[in-house]
C-alpha cells in the first residue's frame, strides 16, 4: 500500500519575495521538508537571516537580491538561481505588491509596477525555469495569487487585475506544460496576518467587515499558505494541475 508523501528531499526550489512574510515561511517550510532553497527579495539583510535559518535546518541556501519590477533583473535572477541550484525543480512565484488607490485616481506608475511584479515577473521566471524543468523530466510551479484574483476589491483595481491575470496564466501554462510533466498551480489566500497584514488589518473595527465575509470567521496565518504550497510541491500533489487552490476560509464560496 502506498501512502502520500509530503517530502521534497533532494529537490531544489526558488522562492521569490522570501525575505519576509509568506515567502519567508514558504522557503523555511520547503527546507524543513528536505529542499535546498534559493531565496530572492529586495532586503539583503533579511535574506541573509532566511539563509541562516535554512542552513540551520541542514539544507543548502543561496540569497539572490532582485527588483522584480525590472524585467532584466528578473531574467538575471532566473539565470543565477539555475546556476546556484542545478536541480531546481520547484518555483514559487510569491513576490507581490499592492498600491491601493481608487480606480478613478489610479496612477500609471502604480499600475505598471503592480502588473510588472505580480504578473510579468512570474511569467518570465516560469518561462526560464520551465525550460530547465523540461530537461529534468518535470517540475512544480506554484504561483501565489489572491482571493482578489477571483472577486473585486475596492481601491485595488491594479492588484485585482494582476492576480486575476496570474490565475488565468496558471491555467494557460498548465495546459501547455502538462505534457512535459510540469505541474502549474496557484494558491489564492485571503488576508494573511503577516506583519504587513497586521498593519493593514490589525484594527478590529476595520477588520470586522472583511471577517464577516469569511465563513470560517478568521484571517489566515503564514502556515496556512505554506502548507498548501508544500502539498502542491510534494509528490502528494502530483495530479493537481492547473488549479486555483483557495486558502480563504470560504470567502469565495459565497
Amino acid at each position: 500500500m502506498e501512502f502520500p508523501s509530503f517530502s521534497v528531499e533532494g529537490r531544489g526550489a526558488l522562492v521569490t519575495g522570501a525575505s519576509k512574510g509568506i515567502g519567508r515561511h514558504v522557503a523555511l517550510t520547503l527546507a524543513n521538508a528536505g529542499a535546498d532553497v534559493v531565496v530572492s527579495g529586495r532586503d539583503e539583510t533579511e535574506l541573509a537571516e532566511v539563509v541562516a535559518l535554512i542552513r540551520a535546518l541542514g539544507r543548502e541556501a543561496t540569497a539572490i537580491p532582485a527588483e522584480l519590477a525590472d524585467a532584466e533583473a528578473v531574467k538575471r535572477l532566473g539565470a543565477e538561481a539555475l546556476a546556484a541550484c542545478p536541480r531546481l525543480d520547484i518555483l514559487v512565484n510569491n513576490a507581490g505588491i499592492s498600491v491601493p488607490e481608487p480606480a478613478l485616481d489610479q496612477s500609471l506608475d502604480a499600475w505598471d509596477r503592480t502588473l510588472a511584479v505580480n504578473l510579468r515577473a512570474p511569467f518570465l521566471l516560469s518561462q526560464l525555469c520551465a525550460r530547465h524543468m523540461k530537461d529534468l523530466g518535470g517540475g512544480k510551479i506554484i504561483n501565489i495569487g489572491s482571493q482578489s484574483g477571483e472577486v473585486g476589491l475596492k481601491d485595488h483595481a491594479a492588484y485585482c487585475a494582476s492576480k486575476g491575470g496570474l490565475h488565468n496564466l496558471t491555467r494557460a501554462l498548465a495546459v501547455e506544460w502538462g505534457p512535459d510533466n510540469i505541474n502549474v498551480n496557484c494558491v489564492a489566500p485571503t488576508v494573511i496576518l503577516t506583519p504587513m497584514g497586521q498593519m493593514a488589518w490589525g484594527d478590529p473595527v476595520k477588520a470586522q467587515g472583511m471577517l464577516d465575509q469569511i465563513p470560517l470567521g478568521r484571517f489566515g496565518v503564514e502556515n496556512d499558505v505554506s502548507s498548501a504550497v508544500l502539498f502542491l510541491a510534494s509528490p502528494a500533489g502530483d495530479l493537481v494541475h492547473g488549479q486555483i487552490l483557495a486558502v480563504d476560509g470560504g470567502f469565495t464560496a459565497r
